[in-house]
Formats: C-alpha cells, structure tokens, sequence
C-alpha cells in the first residue's frame, strides 16, 4: 500500500507503500533472472520476501486458498531497454535526445503477442485462470496448490508487523522456456496486494485553517513580544508563498512552460479539482486555466478507499495541480489517478502515461522506505521508467518526509521509488522569499519543534523535538548510477559498506511546511457544508511538483524538445551558476535560523485556544545540508541561471 505524501496541511504527509529497485546495476539495470533454477527453470528473483523466515514462519497455507498474481513481461530486449534509456538521457552519448515514439518504443522494446500468448497458456495450463492481458503483463487466479506448482514453490504464512502473510518459502520459478518472457511475478506474498470491492469517494477531509499572526513574505512580521531563539526575535512563519514568489526565486523569467504537458500521478480524484484550481489561480494572481488546460485520465472504479484515506489524496492533487499551474502557468496538466494507493492501480497509471505519451514530465508524491520495497515490482516499475526514458519522458518523485527515517521506523533509510536509478528524486529546503519577491537564502528542510512555556517567557525544551525534513540518504539496494559518479562524495556513496550506492536526492525545492505554499481547496466545513478554503502546506510532495514545473519552464527553454530522464542534464550543470548551493547555515556557521507558529488548537478557529511553537531550521535528523552535493538537497535548488541553461544554440 502506498501513501501520499501530503501531509495533514499543517505539517508534512505520511509515506506511500510501494516496492522498489534490488539488484541494480551501475546504471541501473536490474537483472529479471539473476538466479538459476534446478529442473530447467529460470528463477525470479526477489519472489520470496526478507521477511519469510523460519523464525516468522507459521505453517504451511491452505491448498484453497485463492491467490492472484501478475506475470510481468520482460518484452523483446531488457538488456537493449536499459543501454538505450541511459544513451538517450546522457548528454554526453551521440544518442542524446534520439527518442523514440510510443510506437516504436512498443516494436523495439515492448513485450510481443507471442510473449503474452506464450505465458497466458502456461499458467491456464497450470489450473490458474487468466483474468488479463496486455503488453505489460498477465493477470491470473487460483488457489495455492496451482500456484505452487506453477512457480515450483511452496507458499508458507509467515508473521510479519504484527501480522500474518503469505509469501514463498523459497525463491519461485518460472519454465526455462519462458524466462525470456517473464521479468518477475507479483502476488505470491499478500502483504499488502491483495484488493477489495469498488467503493465510490468519500467527501473531502474536515477543513483546515492556519492561525496568524503570519508573514506575507519571510521576515515581514517579527514576534517580538516572544521569547528570543538562537539570540535574536524569530519571525511569524508565512501565509504561505504564492506562485510570483516561487517564479522569482527559482528565476523563471519570462518562462511560463507554453507548449509543455506536465502529468501527475496520484490516487483517486478530487471531485472539485477544476473549481477549485480556478478560485485559487484568480485569487493568488495566477494566469487563468484555457479550455482544456487541465485534463483529467481516471479509472473505471475505485478500491480500498477506507485502507487508502482516498479523501486525503486530494488534498494531494490538489497541491501538485496547483503548484505546477502556480510555477508553469501556461503548461498544459493531465492528471492520471489510480484506483486505489497499492502498487498495481499506481503502476497501471504510471503505464497509461508512457503507452501514450500524457507527457513529457510526470510528478509524482508518492513513495514508502526501502526496507518495505519487493524487488519484483521494482524490476515492473524501472521498467515503466525505462520505457518513459526512452520516449523522452522524466518522472520525478518526492524523497519524503521523514528525513533519514530513523525517528518513523527505527532504522536509517531511504525512500522508495525516489531510489531508483531511473528517476529524480526530489529532496526540500525552508525557503526565505524577502520583499520584492527577492530570494534571500535556503535551508534544508529538517524541524525542531520547542512549545512556548505556559508562563510565556521561553520556549520549553529549546530548540525541541524533530517533528520532520526532508527524505535523503544512502541506498541499500541500488548501486551508484553513472551520473553521480564523481560528484555525490565517497561519505555518502559508501555510507552502507565499499559499494558505492545510489544516493538520494538529485535536486531539490522548498518544501519546509513553515515555509510552504498556499493551497486552495473545497473542504468539509464544520456545519457539514463544503466550502472552499485555503491554508500553507508543505512537504516534499510540494518540492516535486514544483520541480516539475521548473523543467517544464527549462523544456519551454530548449524550444519544446523534451529533456526526458533529467538526471544526466541535472548532474551535468554540477557546481554551475545553474544552482543555488544550500547549506544549513546560509548566513554563518553559528547563525541558526527559526520561526514562530500560532496554530489553532483544533484546526479550524480558536474557539479550543490557540498553540504557539518555534520552529528550528535546518536540522534534519542525521541528514545535512552542506557545501556541495549533500543528502538532503542534492545538487541544490534552481537558481537564476538554471532554466536559461537549456537555451539551445
């Protein structure tokens, strides 16, 4: 199951349940049968979970129970898949740019009708029931006697989290003849794929206000009448910043992304997303929606919405829509929602984008921590990301909320899908835009949080608690991409063991929720009612959609020609002019920075009393913000020079 990122208006979100990369190559290439099987066959790997262990295992699974699996297909060239996505990407290779269409993408590299054919009559031969099939994969059901002699398995309940699943007792396999025509096979472990019955949405969430008092740029209004924080008066933390003052300190210039279609990937829909992009857009200055302007591609039906939270998913559309829209504001918006927040509704929708080419660059504010991933839908999802590399698509995901993610799960860590090799991950900084929309500095984004005593005359505990910041750090799974080589340091690269791994994020945008964006959104009043109402939110689920806005400005740039896979281009402009460099301390070395928030305690008015807190910038977990590429903001923020950059001559 995965999570949106968006996290409940005041603060930051929750994670997103999803699988990820294992096995990676240098550039990221994973390998769909890294094992050999006895008996002529052809193993897949990952089929059988960490946490299947003769510790946690308890007892063998009833022969009747139903199972359902998906078969991914490898297609024509896996390998050839891999090496073209990257030469496509790099601007350093002849092939730069060279991207295909969907169609020729599908004939050179998509799986063939033999493939499907081929696996379909295996597994109905096998006493499973085939319920789908297209050019991604196949879709079957049974019970686990047929499963467990097709994948020449045994399946086995196996305790996990406080829970009981079912999963592999060894690694399953497929006949050596369909090996190359099966990447992996999802479903065999139930922890958590398995679906429900359609249920329709449920209203929006219960409204949420910001109290004042509140800055209209960073520093406008000082607390003077509170205690001091690192010796000097804290300023009122923002309303929230609009898109003139985001343009300016990203230095969009004259660019509005004309011509650019950015797709977003969420799950479920907000049934008010037009009305209430349209208020927001005539409120804050933004140009208007034309007709068509922002389109939406949704599912016949809808699951789990009660598992899912499916109403705070639209708080999460709506943020990305308007942010984009509020960054870009001529760039067209398809948003393309899943039926449900588990891995295979967000992957059919991630497949939607590139079969048909939605777009050119594609946010998504979505992901889960490593050690939750299952290498068998990583290898399905690199492989969408593959497939958009070489049409020229980039996708780019939040790197989450949590920081290095000890305090959330206990064990340092980073976030998935952002640690695939194959997309952008987008790390978050606090954000100082100071009057005449001048750019002041930037964090990284990481927050203490210290209440004002009950007598008024400190701050309890100063500088407090780590409440969030933004996700980074090593992975454990993927190995170093060629991009990063010489660039991410050797400290972080090698933080896990001698390997050099992938390392995470790649660039990054505001995303401290004390220095957030204002959002406008229909809401669930108290009386029951709907109403339309605004407040600042945060999280790096606005620093990726913001991002993506930025490239689709940089792809207005380069005369409409699609950057594609971003992260070759991005590393290439390294220590340029192009970026801001952020650090934790952007005025000095023992210059601590830090805000003033007045919350109301109920979330709506004061009529329960008001919460008065600092905010400490900059201190994120184990993560820091430093000179030079770092764990919490990557390579930096853009700066004036960045979307200029992509002029082509």
């Amino acid at each position: 199951m995965i999570f949106s990122r968006a996290g409940r208006r005041s603060a930051l979100s929750t994670a997103v349940t999803l699988p990820l990369l294992a096995g990676a190559l240098a550039l990221g290439i994973p390998a769909a049968s890294a094992d050999s099987a006895h008996g002529g066959r052809e193993a897949l790997q990952g089929t059988k979970p960490s946490w299947a262990t003769a510790t946690a295992d308890r007892g063998a699974a009833s022969d009747s129970t139903k199972v359902a699996v998906r078969v991914h297909l490898a297609g024509r060239d896996a390998k050839g898949l891999a090496a073209y996505a990257a030469a496509v990407s790099d601007p350093g290779s002849s092939s730069y740019g060279k991207f295909l269409t969907p169609a020729q993408a599908k004939a050179r590299f998509g799986a063939t009708r033999e493939q499907i054919d081929r696996v379909s009559q295996w597994l109905e031969a096998g006493g499973l029931t085939v319920t789908g099939a297209n050019e991604h994969y196949v879709s079957a059901t049974g019970d686990v006697a047929a499963a467990e002699k097709a994948f020449s398995t045994q399946l086995r309940n196996y305790r996990k989290g406080g829970r009981t699943y079912r999963a592999p007792s060894t690694t399953a396999s497929v006949p050596a003849e369909l090996g190359d025509a099966v990447l992996a096979v999802s479903g065999l472990d139930n922890a958590p794929h398995t679906s429900r019955h359609d249920d329709v949405l449920p209203p929006p969430d219960a409204v949420f206000r910001n109290s004042g008092p509140l800055s209209t740029y960073f520093g406008s209004k000082t607390a003077s009448s509170l205690p001091s924080a690192y010796g000097s008066k804290a300023p009122y933390a923002i309303k929230g910043y609009t898109g003139k003052q985001l343009r300016a300190a990203y230095g969009a210039g004259n660019y509005t992304g004309k011509g650019v279609t950015v797709a977003i990937t969420d799950a479920y829909a907000s049934p008010t997303i037009a009305k209430d992009a349209a208020e927001y857009a005539e409120r804050n200055g933004d140009a208007p929606y034309k007709r068509g302007q922002l389109s939406q591609v949704l599912p016949d039906g809808y699951t789990k919405t009660e598992e899912c939270g499916a109403s705070g998913w639209y708080g999460e559309e709506t943020l990305d829509v308007e942010a984009v829209h509020a960054v870009a504001p001529a760039a067209d918006i398809v948003y393309v929602g899943g039926a449900s927040c588990y891995d295979n509704d967000l992957l059919d929708s991630l497949n939607k984008v590139v079969d048909h080419h939605l777009a050119d660059i594609v946010s998504n504010s979505w992901g889960d921590v490593e050690a939750n991933q299952t290498p068998d839908l990583a290898l399905a999802y690199d492989q969408v990301f593959m497939m958009g590399a070489v049409e020229g698509i980039g996708f780019y995901f939040s790197s989450g909320d949590a920081g290095d993610n000890v305090a959330s799960t206990g064990t340092k860590q980073i976030d998935v899908p952002a640690n695939s090799a194959w997309v952008t991950s987008v790390g978050g900084t606090a954000l100082a835009v100071g009057k005449r929309d001048t750019y002041l500095w930037e964090t990284g984004w990481g927050t203490l949080n210290a209440p004002l005593a009950a007598d008024g005359r400190s701050w309890e505990g100063f500088p407090g608690a780590y409440t969030s910041g933004a996700g980074g750090g090593t992975s454990s799974t993927v190995e170093q991409p060629f991009y990063q080589r010489g660039i991410v340091p050797d400290s972080l690269a090698r933080a896990n063991g001698k390997t050099r791994m992938r390392t995470a994020p790649d660039i990054a945008a505001v995303a401290d929720p004390n220095t957030g964006f204002l959002v406008g959104q229909t809401q669930t009043l108290p009386d029951g009612s709907l109403g339309y109402d605004e407040y600042r939110i945060g999280g790096t689920s606005l620093a990726a959609p913001v991002i993506a806005g930025i490239q689709a400005l940089a792809q207005q740039a380069q005369h409409g020609r699609p950057i594609g896979f971003a992260n070759p281009a991005i590393y290439a402009r390294y220590g340029s002019k192009a970026y801001h460099d952020v650090t934790d301390h952007p005025l000095g070395a023992h210059r601590d920075l830090a805000v003033v928030r007045v919350d109301y305690v109920n979330g709506v008015d004061a009529a329960d009393g008001l919460r008065t807190t600092v905010r400490s910038l900059g201190k994120d977990a184990s993560l820091s913000a430093v000179r030079g590429y770092d764990d919490v903001t990557g390579v930096g923020t853009p700066a004036a020079g960045y979307v200029s950059s992509y002029r082509r001559r």
